[in-house]
């Protein structure tokens, strides 16, 4: 269950900020109602997936493993095609002339791939919270995703996490 529900968490959160981008345009075309959905709903994908990975890493958790890491690099540089998805509603100029059977469809396809592939992690988002995504190498050489509150500039040493799913570990405190 944790594995379905952080991935999905942390999907819809590296969604949300397309909801913002579409609230920021309808509040220029005094759409001010569905400004305030689009603001409810990114809003609560976002304090719903915090909550999770708060929860998730607490002392309630199940029980943490240590992992051993050797290698350790930044894991969201190659991210520039999804900023720029959440970007695209700024490129038209009034909202009632989005063209919705093209925005829905692109959305639901960018969701199904992040929720579907080794890609959710990535989460501009939630880095604004104080969270750091690292690519870690292990001695075994498989390589996994650690996300963390802590800055770590240096591989070789051991880290107490929670697997989340395949190939991505939460630091736990």
């Amino acid at each position: 269950m944790l594995n379905s529900l952080a991935r999905l968490a942390l999907t819809a959160t590296a969604i949300a900020p397309v909801g913002y981008t579409y609230a920021f345009v309808a509040a220029f075309n005094d759409a001010w109602s569905t400004m305030m959905w689009l603001l409810l709903g990114s809003t609560t994908l976002v304090v719903v997936c915090l909550w999770v990975l708060k929860t998730t890493r607490s002392n309630r958790a199940p029980a943490a493993e240590q992992h051993k890491i050797t290698t350790v690099e930044p894991a969201d540089r190659e991210n520039m095609a999804i900023m720029l998805l959440y970007l695209l509603p700024l490129f038209t100029a009034d909202f009632d002339k989005l063209n919705w059977i093209m925005w829905v469809p692109t959305i639901a396809i960018f969701a199904f791939i992040a929720v579907t592939s080794h890609s959710y992690f990535f989460n501009p988002l939630l880095g604004a919270f104080g969270w750091h995504f690292y690519r870690v190498g292990t001695p075994q050489n498989v390589t996994s995703i650690l996300i963390t509150k802590r800055t770590i500039r240096k591989g070789d040493q051991t880290i107490n996490g929670i697997e989340l799913g395949d190939y991505v570990i939460l630091e736990t405190e």
